[in-house]
C-alpha cells in the first residue's frame, strides 16, 4: 500500500518491482563495502548463494531460519492491517516461550498428540496476552502501540531473566536455562519423519513447525479476504472513521489484531525451542521479531510475500555464515551490515524510490495516450 494510502503504482510494480528495486540497492550498497575490504563482489555473492541454496542441507537451514520469519513476518503484517505498528513481536515470541516451556515441563509424560496441541495453545495465549495489553492501552488510554511494545520487549526479557536465574533454572546448572524437555515433546525433524517413510533427507533442525508457518500464512490469507471479521480488522486500518460510520469498533480490533499478532509471533518457539533447543533460553528469540517488521513490509503484508522475504532472510542468515567462513575478510560483523542494509531499504526507506516509480509511470501513460 502507497505511504499516501492511494496506490498510484500497477499491482504488479507496487508488490513486485519496488521492493526488488529497494533489495537491489540495498545489495549493490553491500558490494561497494565488499570491494573497499578488498574483496570481490561477485565472488562474495556466490558465496553467499551457495551457502543457502548450494545443497539439500544448506536449503534445509535456510529453511529452518525462515521459519522464524514466516511466524513474526505474519505477526507483524496482521497488526499492520488494522492500522498499528507492531514492534514488540519479540517480547510477544519471548513470553510464548514462557507458556509452552510450562506445558513441556509439566506436561511432558502426556502423549505427543496431546502435549503438541497443549504447547501450542499454551504459547499462543502467552503471546496473544502479552500483545493484547499494549492493544488495550492504545484502544481504550490512547497509549502509543509503537512506545508501549518497546518497552513491553524489555519488560519480557527482564521476566525472563528473572524466571531462568531464580526459577526455572535446571538444578545445579550456573547456566541460566530450564531443565531439557523430556525427549517425549520434541517436535519431529523433517529427516526423522522422511526415514520413516524410506526417504533421505539431511539431519537439519527443519521441523514440523516449518509446515505449521505455511499452514499459518494461508489461514492468514483465508482470515483476512474471506472471513467477515477479517474484513472488519481491514477497514478499521483503512479507515477507522468510517469503521464506526459502518457499525464496526476500531478499540475491538485494535485490540483483536495485537493479540493475534502475539499469538502468531508466538509460534517461534515451536521451531526454537520445542524443535531444536528442546529447553528455555536467554535471548532465544534471537532478533527476529525485529527482522520480522521488514519481512512484513518488503513483502507488502501478504502472505505470498512474506514467505518470499523470511527465505530471503533465511538465506542472509544461513548463507551469510558461509560467507564469513570461506572469505576471512568478510566477517560475521559485516553480514550483519548486509542484512542491516536490507532491513533498512526494505523497511524504513520502503518507499524511497516510490515518487520516482510514480512520475516514470505516469510519463509513460502520457506518451502512450
Amino acid at each position: 500500500m502507497a505511504a499516501s494510502g492511494v496506490r498510484r503504482l500497477p499491482a504488479w510494480a507496487d508488490y513486485g518491482l519496488l521492493p526488488l528495486l529497494n533489495l537491489a540497492v540495498a545489495f549493490l550498497i553491500a558490494g561497494l563495502v565488499v570491494v573497499a575490504l578488498g574483496e570481490s563482489p561477485l565472488e562474495a555473492s556466490g558465496y553467499l548463494v551457495r551457502g543457502a541454496f548450494g545443497n539439500a542441507e544448506m536449503l534445509s537451514w535456510t529453511l529452518f531460519y525462515a521459519t522464524n520469519f514466516v511466524f513474526t513476518g505474519l505477526a507483524v503484517a496482521i497488526a499492520f492491517h488494522a492500522g498499528l505498528f507492531n514492534i514488540g513481536a519479540e517480547g510477544q515470541a519471548y513470553i510464548g516461550g514462557l507458556g509452552l516451556t510450562l506445558v513441556c515441563l509439566y506436561l511432558g509424560d502426556l502423549p505427543f498428540f496431546l502435549v503438541l496441541p497443549l504447547a501450542m495453545i499454551g504459547s499462543a495465549l502467552f503471546g496473544a496476552a502479552w500483545g493484547f495489553v499494549p492493544g488495550w492501552l492504545q484502544a481504550r488510554r490512547g497509549s502509543h502501540i509503537v512506545i508501549t511494545t518497546i518497552m513491553f520487549n524489555f519488560i519480557a526479557a527482564s521476566i525472563m531473566t528473572y524466571l531462568l536465574v531464580y526459577v526455572l533454572i535446571r538444578p545445579g546448572s550456573s547456566s541460566p536455562e530450564s531443565a531439557m524437555f523430556p525427549e517425549n515433546t520434541w517436535l519431529p525433524e523433517l529427516w526423522q519423519i522422511a526415514e520413516r517413510f524410506g526417504l533421505s533427507l539431511p539431519e537439519t533442525p527443519l521441523n514440523l513447525s516449518f509446515l505449521w508457518a505455511l499452514i499459518c500464512a494461508f489461514l492468514f490469507w483465508l482470515f483476512l479476504t474471506r472471513t467477515r471479521a477479517g474484513f472488519e480488522l481491514r477497514v478499521v486500518g483503512r479507515n477507522d472513521q468510517a469503521a464506526v460510520y459502518a457499525g464496526i469498533s476500531p478499540a475491538k480490533w485494535q485490540m483483536m489484531a495485537m493479540a493475534l499478532s502475539g499469538a502468531l509471533a508466538s509460534f517461534i518457539t515451536l521451531n526454537e525451542i520445542m524443535g531444536s533447543q528442546h529447553r528455555l533460553l536467554l535471548n532465544f528469540t534471537g532478533g527476529y521479531g525485529f527482522v520480522g517488521i521488514a519481512v512484513a513490509l518488503m513483502g507488502r503484508n501478504h502472505p505470498i510475500g512474506i514467505i518470499l522475504a523470511a527465505i530471503l532472510f533465511g538465506a542472509l542468515y544461513q548463507g551469510g555464515s558461509e560467507l564469513a567462513f570461506d572469505m576471512p575478510a568478510i566477517t560475521k560483523d559485516m553480514v550483519v551490515v548486509v542484512q542491516g542494509l536490507v532491513i533498512l531499504f526494505a523497511g524504513a526507506l520502503e518507499h524511497f524510490f516510490r515518487p520516482t516509480l510514480e512520475r516514470l509511470f505516469r510519463r509513460s501513460m502520457m506518451v502512450a495516450a
